[in-house]
């Protein structure tokens, strides 16, 4: 095998498992081990340079970070990294002086964005403090997207989103709220250097069923998202006692709670297939469910049952699937009465407003052609981003969207080619102090995953605006820091400096290093002192050492970074060196694609 090229940023970056899971590539062990210090401002800061909401993630983020955790791999229970973030949020003090600010004379260049959500609250973040002037058109009275009219109050606070919104709207956007877009060739005759798309996917499934259309009176059949967004701002406050939610996704799992909160007794979820074939988060589905929540597995909808023009309930063929959940055969028919159907079967993109002769291609599911990498339409200026982009997924996913379209629209208008993609860079600092102590916590604890606290179950259903999640206690937060393994502190090998003692490899408690003749990858995997289990994570081989031109290897993905393998070596061949990747924005390139 080749020796790993160790100058590429992105080697050490897929070392650091969390930090290439996040979508926005937040710095996670950086920000866990200042909340460790008690540095909640920096932990904060380090948070917001990438997420850009770390208050409003800590509390609603799908966490893609977690299961690629490290510490899963060892007791099974990932570091609890988005309720660490909500820590950092929570504890922060005054950070205004140390936020990005606009210039005072601007470049002259103007931007629209069309949606006050997560996407373009980015793109006006990262382009505002180069003299940009955005423009943000919202067809609602405030801003925030999806995040205010899909996420619940109780799990997401008013006033939590407002702080976080409105930092960057201070920062000089003009935004137009009551002003929906109702036509891209109008809004592109104004003159704009560039137009991002970031609008969500605003439009609920249908369940086109035998009764749907049946209701003479107000309709009991809701949608979820536009029942959860009339919600938001107040235009329902009560629903009926029986309450059926179909669909089990993390919109299924806010209406079922919701329905708790507005005088709901009876809520049951429908699920078409297996538990784990769910897409709801595991956490959502835990707080649902001890809320009260049944949740009923192979039950499919056939048909709205309507009485006297008044819904009364709801038929369902009971199913039973094979293995896989391919392929089901039905085994019973039940009905089920309730008041309120709420269709929670998923979301899609809805663009009325675009002209399909404007020059912009749409795709499959009437959706438009939007480049992965520089998020530009076939319509040269105009970038989608978020959900418009690609389809449902979360928050996270629109910031970092958002952070590409803005590099995009920045290229674009300094007359650079949109393909020309900065760098990412990286720093290695050596976290040596002495001869055997290092500038972080190397010692395993075994302490378990803390249990966030809730509002007791009797007091949260009386306020729908009451937050049901408390955050972490001091002691709690102290315990989970230090669960973290310190995945960016990196084994540095200098090949030069071994002598072939076979130290580090008799110390090592999980056996991830080995010592033996190259080969290629296939064959020499065969030939590591531990398993290889999984080869999707890459494994470091040095240049031929000094003394029988054997190889020193490492399996990543076994690795714990504990340090003892430079605390054994006599020589310092390993050294244990904090990585830090420096990841590009619009108008703040790296130096070069090695850090230096």
């Amino acid at each position: 095998m080749k020796p790993t090229d160790v100058g590429d940023p992105d080697y050490f970056h897929q070392v650091v498992d969390c930090q290439y899971a996040c979508p926005a590539h937040t710095n996670v062990p950086e920000y866990i081990r200042l909340i460790a210090q008690g540095r909640f401002d920096d932990a904060y800061m380090v948070n917001r340079e990438s997420n850009v909401f770390p208050a409003i993630l800590g509390r609603t983020c799908d966490r893609p970070c977690e299961p690629a955790c490290r510490r899963e791999r060892i007791d099974g229970e990932p570091v609890a990294i988005c309720r660490l973030k909500r820590v950092a949020a929570d504890l922060r003090g005054d950070i205004s002086d140390r936020l990005p600010r606009a210039p005072e004379q601007g470049n002259g260049k103007r931007i629209a964005c069309v949606g006050a959500g997560p996407a373009s609250l980015t793109v006006a973040n990262d382009l505002l403090p180069l003299g940009y002037s955005v423009t943000i058109y919202e067809q609602f009275e405030k801003a925030g997207g999806l995040m205010r009219t899909n996420i619940p109050a109780f799990r997401l606070p008013a006033e939590v989103l407002d702080e976080e919104t409105q930092v960057i709207l201070d920062m000089g956007v003009d935004i137009r709220y009551g002003t929906p877009v109702e036509s891209l060739g109008a809004l592109l005759k104004e003159g704009y250097d560039a137009v991002f798309v970031g609008t969500g996917a605003p439009r609920g499934k249908e369940l086109d069923l035998p009764g749907r259309w049946d209701e003479t009176g107000d309709s009991r059949i809701h949608i979820g998202i536009d029942w959860l967004e009339s919600i938001a701002f107040e235009h329902i406050t009560s629903v009926g006692e029986q309450v059926i939610i179909i669909g089990v996704g993390n919109t299924a799992m806010d209406c079922c709670r919701s329905s708790l909160r507005l005088g709901g007794k009876d809520i049951t979820v429908i699920a078409r297939r297996p538990r784990r074939f769910f897409k709801a988060s595991p956490w959502e589905l835990d707080d649902a469910e001890e809320e009260g929540v049944e949740i009923l597995i192979n039950h499919s909808p056939t048909r709205f049952i309507v009485e006297d023009g008044r819904l009364t309930g709801v038929e369902f063929e009971v199913l039973e699937w094979d293995e896989n959940a391919t392929k089901s055969r039905r085994v019973d028919t039940v009905v089920l009465p309730c008041t309120d159907v709420i269709l929670a079967i998923g979301q899609e993109n809805a663009f009325p407003w675009i002209e399909r002769d404007v020059g912009l291609e749409f795709g499959d599911w009437d959706v438009p052609v939007v480049n992965e990498t520089t998020m530009e339409s076939t319509l040269p200026g105009v970038f989608f981003g978020g959900d418009s982009a690609f389809g449902p997924k979360n928050i996270i996913w629109a910031v970092a969207h958002a952070h590409q379209a803005a590099i995009s629209i920045h290229n674009r208008c300094e007359d650079r080619p949109l393909t020309d993609r900065l760098e990412e860079g990286m720093n290695l600092i050596s976290a040596k102090m002495g001869l055997s102590e290092w500038s972080y916590h190397n010692d395993y604890n075994p302490a378990g995953r803390q249990k966030m606290e809730h509002v007791e179950l009797t007091k949260r259903f009386k306020d729908i605006g009451l937050e049901v999640e408390l955050g972490f206690t001091v002691e709690q937060t102290v315990r989970e820091v230090q669960r973290c393994l310190n995945c960016d502190i990196q084994t540095v090998f200098n090949t030069s400096l071994c002598i072939e003692c076979d130290a580090c490899i008799d110390i090592c408690p999980v056996e991830c290093l080995t010592m033996t003749a190259d080969g290629e990858e296939a064959e020499l995997s065969l030939r590591l002192k531990a398993p290889r289990l999984n080869p999707d994570q890459g494994l470091f081989v040095s240049e031929d050492l000094p003394q029988t031109a054997r190889v020193m290897v490492k399996d990543e993905n076994l690795c714990v970074h504990c340090g003892l393998c430079a605390e054994r070596c006599p020589t310092a061949a390993w050294d244990m060196q904090r990585f830090d990747l420096i990841l590009p924005y619009a108008g703040k390139p790296c130096s070069n694609g090695n850090g230096s």
